[in-house]
């Protein structure tokens, strides 16, 4: 007997469109500020937007963004149709808990934002890392869930750490401390790297895990709904 496949994908719902628009909302208001910040500092433009695609927060909240969006709206092409999977979006989930716990932990403290960059940065670094986790633990189907897939999902921090060597290279500009080569050497780097890839397959696997539960807790469930 062949298993039943998994139910679909929400689509069309206000609440997840409306998350989707503030996601998107508070990356223009993010690249304003950016592009703001440079135009006063005399470097023009340009260099807001290339500072503002070197943060992994601005990349994962992009990605959040338009899983959100392809969720809200349906799949209509190759690439909503690839945000729909409910792989792609725990890989997601796995990165924007990433982003909350490291900003809010260790970054926070660094620096005190005033005016709309207090309201960039927590959409960016609060609200849409919780938005995302609970439209996953309510509305994502986790059945196809499977633990080697958490191999799979750590070629995006790999492929940014390595974005983020190269960028250095060119313009001698690192976005977070503990990534910066020109005060740590490649080596300290490499190992803080490490480290948070570390937490990054740590936190997949506690969602691989919390998927499966949920699963198991609703197949338990199915039968007793079904008693007269």
């Amino acid at each position: 007997m062949n298993p039943s496949p998994p139910p679909p994908m929400p689509s069309r719902s206000p609440l997840v469109a409306a998350a989707a628009l503030l996601g998107w909302l508070a990356l223009a208001l993010q690249l304003w500020l950016s592009i703001q910040l440079t135009i006063a500092n005399g470097q023009g433009a340009l260099a807001g937007v290339w500072i503002y695609f070197g943060y992994f927060t601005i990349l994962t909240n992009v990605l959040v963004a338009m899983a959100l969006t392809a969720a809200a709206y349906g799949p209509h092409g190759a690439v909503s149709r690839f945000f729909v999977r409910p792989d792609v979006h725990t890989a997601i989930a796995m990165s924007i808990v990433i982003v909350a716990a490291i900003y809010n932990l260790m970054l926070r403290q660094l620096w005190q934002p005033h005016g709309w960059q207090i309201v960039a940065d927590n959409t960016l670094h609060v609200m849409m890392p919780v938005l995302f986790l609970l439209y996953w633990w309510l509305a994502v189907p986790k059945a196809t869930l499977r633990w080697p897939q958490v191999i799979h999902w750590q070629l995006y921090p790999a492929a940014y750490f390595a974005y983020v060597l190269i960028r250095g290279a060119v313009d001698h500009w690192y976005p977070y401390p503990f990534l910066d080569v020109t005060k740590l050497g490649y080596l300290l780097v490499l190992v803080d790297a490490c480290a948070v890839l570390l937490v990054f397959v740590a936190v997949a696997l506690l969602l691989v895990a919390l998927g499966r539960w949920q699963v198991r807790r609703a197949s338990k469930a199915a039968p007793l709904a079904e008693r007269p």
